[in-house]
């Protein structure tokens, strides 16, 4: 039986801080029972997270590159975000799934490899690495980096539509990874692929994996659960 639940749908280029806000407050609703599951999609203006395990020197930005850098409390390494890549953050309440920290991370990597196969990129687990990825040769297309709190997620995936994959070695050594090869859902179809075009698989793919009917919640619903709207900027050119 599928449970109720709700996805909001971010226009525009998100400021990091203003989305983890955004997270945080909905963290709260859900943890005290005013609001069902809940998920954003979402893309960001350029920014290199730093999880808990980053380590020294994993991070070489040049100077006067236009990017923020922000610590966060999700676990992993660094990692990129920025136009073009679709990040999607779960607000779920694991005591509704199964409360299996493993199992999670393994349903979102399932939620992903559903997500690409809809659109015609076959991506798979590599064992001993995180995200997911395609193979021969191992190039990776999607990371992954949560953080439980009382059993209510936040943080989530990210994957890479279609955005220049150059930050990902250039700034940072991603997830920790070196000499790792990224790549997007364009580059492997070889052509353009807008964001808004995955956006209804990745919501399929989690309502599949977790059982969710999840319904599109506007801003200002009427049951004051909401946060204010978060402040966005249209995304310019790719």
């Amino acid at each position: 039986m599928k449970r109720g639940g709700y996805v909001r749908q971010l226009d525009g280029l998100v400021p990091y801080g203003e989305a983890l806000e955004l997270q945080r407050s909905l963290a709260g609703a859900v943890s005290q029972g005013a609001l069902p599951d809940t998920v954003l999609l979402l893309e960001h203006r350029p920014v290199i997270t730093l999880g808990r395990r980053t380590g020294a020197g994993e991070v070489h930005v040049p100077e006067g590159a236009a990017v923020e850098i922000v610590e966060t409390d999700r676990g992993g390494k660094s990692t990129y975000h920025g136009p073009g890549q679709l990040v999607c953050y779960p607000i779920f309440d694991l005591t509704r799934h199964g409360q299996d920290v493993k199992r999670y991370c393994r349903d979102l990597e399932e939620a992903l490899i559903r997500t690409l196969t809809a659109v015609g990129v076959g991506a798979t687990r590599i064992e001993g690495l995180t995200g997911i990825w395609l193979e021969s040769p191992p190039r990776k297309i999607a990371s992954i980096g949560i953080h439980i709190s009382k059993w209510v997620t936040t943080h989530g995936y990210a994957l890479n539509v279609d955005l220049d994959p150059a930050p990902f070695t250039d700034w940072i050594t991603a997830c920790g990874l070196e000499d790792t090869a990224f790549t997007t859902i364009a580059r492997e179809l070889g052509r353009p692929f807008p964001v808004a075009d995955v956006r209804r698989h990745a919501v399929a793919a989690l309502e599949e994996v977790f059982a969710l009917e999840l319904e599109e919640l506007p801003s200002g619903d009427g049951a004051g659960l909401w946060p204010q709207p978060v402040h966005t900027q249209t995304a310019g050119a790719r």
